[in-house]
């Protein structure tokens, strides 16, 4: 079975990065993974100093997998910019790419399942993506498919990347020729406010992608129970969470046991798990404390 390589993106956070790199490399394939871990550089001296400690941590793990790279970016490229750029960049010897960003901890059976995904759907065209995250916790249903794509811990082949994503600069563009029922499919019926992400710049390239994937009429195939675990949620890019007020229902640990894959000829959504995911992700899997629900009141009462 061909492996595909890791791309690892990181930037200031030292901790968080050590645990993604240790739970990377007790994965049951790591010592035959080719990784690339692009490290994005400080925008001034407080963050330089991060990204050298940070490097450090990276530089430890050079002999924990079958091949190891570190891209150490000369400048600040900020997420998207070394995102997209590193991805380019394996796509220029590889045909198939997992990415991981500096705090998506995995199960020691993560990249077998991902590989397997790749083998079993390579020439499924409509099988776009490939989540390593779910919202959902499915007892009997090891896997499904889905147009929702979850960019914590994923992976895509290089012909569907290359012949769909684009990264827009505008909201306009990005919703050009959509209609209402377009963006309420996308948003599913406006429990899941993804569309807010375009006012962002530079718009982020997970948007973007869940665009591309939804013309196209793509699917994502995704476990039935979580293969990753976010834990940076308090001190990310695009999330941040006050533990005093909010928790996150999808903070779960990751599976610990292999994941039973086959292949579906003709994959398609199920309705049932779709409805499950609007319920699941209303207030994006927030969920409020007694304090944060009088704060939240609070602050509604104000809005209006």
């Amino acid at each position: 079975m061909k492996l595909a390589p890791v791309a690892l993106f990181v930037y200031n956070r030292a901790d968080n990065t050590r645990r993604t790199l240790e739970a990377l490399a007790a994965n049951t394939l790591a010592s035959e993974t080719e990784v690339f871990v692009f490290s994005d550089g400080g925008r001034d001296e407080a963050s330089w100093a991060l990204v050298r400690e940070v490097r450090q941590v990276v530089s430890e793990f050079a002999g924990a997998f079958g091949r190891f790279e570190l891209v150490a970016r000369p400048e600040n490229f900020y997420l998207e910019r070394n995102i997209t750029e590193g991805i380019a960049q394996v796509f220029e010897t590889h045909d198939r790419i997992i990415v991981l960003e500096d705090d998506i901890v995995t199960s020691p059976y993560y990249l077998q399942y991902m590989n397997q995904a790749f083998e079993l759907y390579k020439d499924v065209s409509r099988v776009m993506h490939v989540a390593g995250f779910t919202n959902l916790s499915l007892a009997d249903t090891p896997f499904y498919f889905t147009p929702h794509m979850s960019g914590w811990g994923w992976g895509t082949w290089k012909d569907r990347w290359n012949g769909h994503f684009l990264h827009y600069t505008t909201r306009e563009e990005a919703l050009q020729g959509l209609t209402s029922e377009d963006l309420d499919a996308i948003q599913y019926g406006g429990v899941f406010r993804c569309l807010g992400s375009l006012d962002r710049r530079p718009i982020p390239w997970d948007i973007c992608w869940e665009l591309a994937i939804y013309r196209a009429g793509g699917l994502c195939l995704t476990p039935g129970r979580t293969m990753v675990r976010n834990i940076g949620l308090s001190g990310g890019t695009h999330f941040r969470s006050w533990s005093l007020l909010q928790w996150y229902e999808f903070d779960r640990p990751p599976q610990q046991q292999p994941l039973p894959l086959t292949r579906v000829e003709n994959p398609v959504k199920d309705p049932d798990i779709e409805a499950q995911f609007a319920r699941a992700i209303t207030d994006w899997g927030i969920r409020y404390t007694p304090l944060g629900k009088v704060v939240r009141y609070l602050y509604k009462k104000i809005k209006t």
